[in-house]
């Protein structure tokens, strides 16, 4: 047995606050997190868990046991971050979260050079539109759209910010023209995307807004399909089937070689901050060190 795996595979359930959960986070089998407990209670001889069919609840042992865990697994940690500081070459695992959108299309490619600068490090990505919690979730880096929630030990350095371009196929401008102000919009049929409750941006889904000289402009905008994929909203503009508000990573292609067409560009559209952020206790680590080094010097906010 894997004592020191089996002992993770036990603070994960007790934090998560059952096996079901503690497996996915762990990406285990919910019968290997039983086997790793049961393991654990052969090898101590004392029950760690009182189940039953609803819950569980941990004995008074496990609650100390616990406690132990979380030190040794800590000092663990702490050794093996020694190590890696020791190395002259970054290596190691490199845990990072990214927006969907930003991670396909920017981050993504980038990790391909990244890659042959330091091919000792293994690259743990995923790509979210959940605010997955940086230290919680065990992540090195995150990459977060919207402005930084304060939290001790972590810092925010920030990046370019994520702009949007209102965009529509040739086919589609020839057979319904081309908008010249921002409420020529509402004769068109505009594809909008579907943001989930709570988001800072869910306006967009019924209304776009634009800034002009003659300042802030709501308009009121409806079209044939509204969909919770940038993906999908992008494949349908190509088609010609509407105009449609697109973050730029995903269209800056298209725009270029003239697959899709810019539209109401002495507007300002709606832009959002983005941060790289990292924990302040390991920046000292070489994979960490270097991949801030190289993300900055890729999307840094220009001064």
């Amino acid at each position: 047995m894997d004592v020191l795996l089996a002992m993770s595979v036990y603070v994960r359930v007790v934090e998560e606050g059952s096996m079901t959960a503690a497996a996915q986070a762990c990406g285990l089998s919910t019968t290997m997190v039983g086997n790793h407990i049961r393991a654990l209670e052969q090898r101590l001889g004392v029950s760690l868990l009182q189940r039953t069919t609803r819950r569980q609840r941990l004995t008074e042992f496990g609650t100390q046991y616990y406690q132990r865990c979380v030190e040794v697994l800590g000092l663990v940690d702490a050794a093996e971050q020694l190590a890696e500081q020791a190395q002259a070459e970054p290596a190691g695992r490199l845990r990072i979260t990214a927006p969907l959108t930003f991670g396909v299309e920017r981050l993504s490619p980038a990790l391909a050079e990244y890659h042959r600068h330091y091919p000792k490090v293994r690259l743990d990505v995923v790509l979210s539109n959940q605010r997955l919690d940086l230290l919680d979730n065990g992540f090195d880096i995150a990459i977060r759209l919207g402005n930084p929630d304060p939290a001790n030990g972590v810092i925010a350095r920030r990046l370019e910010d994520y702009t949007l371009t209102i965009c529509a196929a040739p086919a589609y401008l020839h057979a319904h023209g081309i908008p010249q102000a921002p409420m020529d919009l509402c004769a068109h049929n505009c594809l909008a995307f579907d943001y989930p409750a709570g988001d800072d941006w869910q306006w967009v889904e019924k209304q776009w807004r634009l800034e002009g000289a003659e300042g802030e402009v709501l308009v009121p905008v409806s079209g044939s399909i509204i969909m919770n994929s940038s993906s999908g909203l992008h494949q349908a503009a190509l088609a010609g089937m509407g105009i449609v508000m697109m973050p730029d990573p995903l269209v800056a292609d298209d725009l270029a070689n003239g697959r899709l067409v810019p539209l109401l560009q002495a507007y300002r559209l709606p832009r959002r901050p983005m941060n790289l952020m990292y924990a302040s206790d390991r920046y000292r680590l070489p994979k960490i060190r270097t991949f801030v080094d190289f993300a900055l010097d890729r999307w840094a906010r220009p001064a």
